[in-house]
């Protein structure tokens, strides 16, 4: 279980999680980048706004995510690997191309 203290947007508190202390710092932080990105591209400068406008960026990237996910799904329902190599490999490219949106 995990603590995370947020300090963000003129608000503070605490929450706990079941997730682990390290990973709720990482969420945090790119919570704050989304926001101050906002920041940065518009003029908005009340927190509630910044707030709103940043849970409905994450939501976009979540569904598109999704249905890249969903797409994937379908295509490899209608395609069978030759080999277990080949499933390894799809696996595997799957996985990347996950990592390198998430850490963008």
């Amino acid at each position: 279980m995990g603590i995370l203290t947020i300090d963000l947007l003129d608000t503070k508190f605490t929450i706990k999680a079941d997730e682990d202390d390290a990973y709720l710092e990482n969420l945090l932080a790119y919570y704050r980048k989304t926001i101050q990105q906002i920041g940065r591209d518009t003029a908005l400068t009340n927190p509630t706004q910044l707030s709103i406008l940043a849970g409905i960026m994450l939501c976009d990237e979540l569904y598109k995510e999704k249905t890249q996910i969903n797409k994937y799904k379908k295509l490899q329902e209608h395609k069978q690997p030759d080999t277990a190599d080949d499933k390894t490999e799809q696996l595997a490219l799957s996985l990347i191309a996950k990592l390198d949106k998430a850490l963008e």
